[in-house]
């Protein structure tokens, strides 16, 4: 159905354009008097010729923390390149909903307080877009891509938004994603959404992105920001991040906090990064992870809340000693005539592991004939859905279509015309609600999750784990999420290759294109809860010793670069504060 992009695309041109033509308006609370003369040297290695400019689509944090110490480029024309950037990509893969009207003035405020000797860390001055269903209390809507939640608002920030805040980051937009974060229809496509369109990925035409958190992916694949936040409930950041070839770390269920987040189920609800580098995922992961009061998993964090320190985690000697477990079994289940392609891949990957001196052993999974007959995890996420939705919405501050809980919701869904029902069926939900469903109190519901915490447990990863004395499993990222879902347990995704040039496209039954030519893989690494330090560890590793991301390109890439946005506005160097 073509009204909902249109109109999707429509939206955000205009906010885009609007946005552009009233920036310079736009004060903060800064006073804009003449510049004081530069008075002295570059404050890092950066200096006047273009070659010092980064590429957007490979520059890291690194990079953009030097180049602003540097004074090569501010926060502001970093905000204006990728907003240039996603006007550029968004009428093709749609992987923006909405742009922060106040991006700028934000980016102004970090600048003038740089100028002033404040830096609140590595990510400051940095844009980074987040997931349409993670709630900020601005000018930005929270949909989880659906029009019911459209004009609605929150009480304050969600924690991970705040944190980001305080660390610096502008919160330059939100990325489309998978409607409901995959969890409405049974016959819809990844990345669709009625509020945002159909998310295409850039590595073939049409290419299906994943889901759920789809244009997370993009955005930060393409350089539409430095990175993305995507959630996950099995599958939504590892999934995207294997199909755009991207680093994710989906965290312990519990280590970031899940308020004013658009729920599914808040037994395997997480949130975490989607960027280029293990680096740059673990600075973000750094920033967003921590106890909230709203949320009491994240009191179960070790070590009374403290956060490890995950850039110190990054080791390229840690594959050394370490010991490594492949559930081989859960692999040959998993293989078919496509992804033999990324299995492949992944036992070529062992040698590496050994040859970086780990021991690489088999772990099989003892419950996967269970686990794959089993409706435990389907019974779980349908009781969580309509006790956690119900409790998100009742937190709302304004609420124009007046949805409080899933039947709402559906009963809007089904009557709205751009929400595509029927053509995209509302079976998820009707499962749910319907006479065999029951909330998250019900004894069933109690039942399904011991089966779960025992399928991914002692029947999965952690007997994996425990009985081999493994320091983590690893398998291709396609088939790696699910066991890990259902107990909440951590894994980091890396790239590790891409499909042949000669590769039969296979399509999906809405006609994105699911594998085919330079469609991108990964490698996951998944451990125990709270393991994340050393899963960081690990890929980190291994991704310096393949750097597979850099081995093909998009075949989309938008042309828009700092170096661009700097010359126009005629300054070169150390620039001069304007306060």
């Amino acid at each position: 159905m073509a009204l909902p992009s249109a109109f999707a695309s429509l939206v955000l041109s205009w906010v885009f354009c609007s946005f552009v033509v009233v920036a310079g308006n736009v004060h903060h609370g800064l006073s804009s008097s003449s510049s004081p003369p530069w008075h002295g040297p570059p404050r890092g290695s950066y200096y006047r010729d273009l070659t010092s400019f980064p590429s957007l689509i490979n520059v890291t944090v690194d990079d953009l923390k030097a180049g602003l110490e540097g004074g090569l480029f501010k926060s502001m024309d970093l905000v204006n390149a990728y907003l240039a950037r996603i006007e550029q990509a968004n009428a093709t893969l749609h992987a923006v909903t909405e742009i922060n009207p106040d991006a700028l003035a934000i980016a102004k405020q970090l600048d003038a307080e740089r100028a002033n000797g404040t830096v609140r860390g590595p990510l400051h001055g940095i844009p980074i877009l987040i997931k349409n269903n993670i709630a900020t209390m601005d000018k930005m809507n929270n949909t989880a891509g659906s029009w019911s939640l459209v004009g609605a608002t929150v009480p304050r920030d969600s924690q991970i938004a705040r944190k980001l805040r305080e660390a610096g980051v502008v919160i330059l937009g939100k990325s489309n994603l998978s409607q409901w974060a995959n969890f409405r229809s049974s016959n819809s496509s990844n990345g669709w959404s009625a509020y945002g369109g159909q998310v295409y990925a850039a590595y073939y035409p049409q290419q299906d992105p994943s889901g759920s958190s789809s244009g997370s992916g993009v955005a930060s694949s393409l350089g539409l920001s430095l990175a993305a936040l995507g959630t996950e409930t099995d599958g939504s950041i590892v999934s995207p991040s294997n199909k755009n070839n991207l680093v994710g770390i989906k965290p312990t269920v519990g280590l970031t906090s899940r308020n004013l987040v658009i729920p599914i189920s808040e037994h395997q609800d997480t949130i975490g990064p989607m960027a280029r580098t293990v680096k740059d995922a673990a600075y973000i992961l750094q920033a967003i992870a921590g106890v909230d009061p709203y949320d009491n998993y994240t009191s179960a964090i070790p070590n009374n809340g403290a956060i490890p320190d995950y850039i110190a985690a990054l080791n390229l000697s840690a594959l050394s000693g370490a010991r490594i477990g492949i559930p081989r079994n859960l692999i040959t289940f998993s293989t078919d005539a496509a992804s033999a392609v990324e299995v492949a891949a992944f036992d070529a990957a062992i040698t590496l592991l050994e040859a970086a001196g780990a021991t690489v052993v088999e772990a099989n999974f003892t419950a996967l004939a269970e686990w794959s007959t089993s409706t435990a995890e389907t019974e779980v996420l349908n009781a969580d859905f309509i006790t956690n939705l119900h409790a998100y919405l009742s937190l709302l501050s304004s609420n124009p279509n007046n949805v409080t809980s899933l039947a709402d919701v559906r009963a809007f869904t089904q009557a709205f015309l751009a929400e595509d029902y029927p053509d995209r069926d509302t079976a998820t939900w009707d499962e749910a609600l319907g006479p065999t469903g029951f909330n998250n109190s019900d004894p069933r519901f109690w039942a399904a999750y011991q089966k779960d915490l025992y399928l991914g447990g002692e029947g999965g990863v952690l007997g994996a784990l425990e009985r081999e004395g493994l320091d983590a499993v690893i398998l291709p990222t396609s088939f790696s999420s699910s066991f890990p879902a259902i107990v909440g347990t951590p894994i980091v995704t890396v790239p590790l290759g891409f499909y042949p040039a000669g590769q039969r496209v296979v399509r999906s039954a809405r006609g994105l294109v699911d594998s085919g030519p330079n469609v991108p893989f990964g490698i996951s690494f998944c451990g125990a809860k709270w393991s994340e330090a050393t899963l960081i560890g690990l890929a980190y590793a291994f991704e310096q010793r393949t750097m597979a991301r850099n081995t093909v390109q998009p075949y989309f890439v938008p042309t828009t670069e700092l170096v661009d946005v700097v010359a126009r506005r005629g300054h070169w160097g150390p620039w001069r504060s304007p306060w």
